[in-house]
């Protein structure tokens, strides 16, 4: 009995780095919304210093829509953390559209 719970336990503990690898990964629309919505945030506020995405709360959405004439390829909403001079404060949700190419369109964000 104890050997079978100590083989559990091994199999266990060899599949968490495969676990917490595929939790890392980061999508590139992800990055490049992140990375967007970060400058037009510091342009409004510059003591702005990071911001953090909520990876658990996105929803990424693929689209084929347009607005006029401009393509929409992606829509992510969810949370996101601003932080400001080292103090994180309540998640905003946010929404970001994608165009051709993974281009930003819009980053918008609001408080809850």
């Amino acid at each position: 009995m104890k050997l079978a719970a100590l083989a559990l336990a091994v199999v266990l503990v060899s599949l968490l780095p495969e676990i917490a690898s595929a939790q890392a990964v980061e999508d590139p629309a992800v990055n490049a919304c992140k990375n967007t919505g970060l400058l037009a945030l510091r342009e409004r506020s510059p003591d702005i210093t990071d911001l953090v995405m909520d990876m658990e709360s996105l929803a990424i959405s693929k689209a084929d829509t347009k607005v006029e004439d401009v393509a929409i390829k992606t829509v992510i909403l969810g949370e996101a953390y601003i932080a400001r001079k080292e103090k994180t404060g309540k998640p905003d949700r946010f929404v970001c559209l994608l165009g051709d190419k993974g281009k930003v369109l819009l980053t918008f964000f609001t408080a809850q």
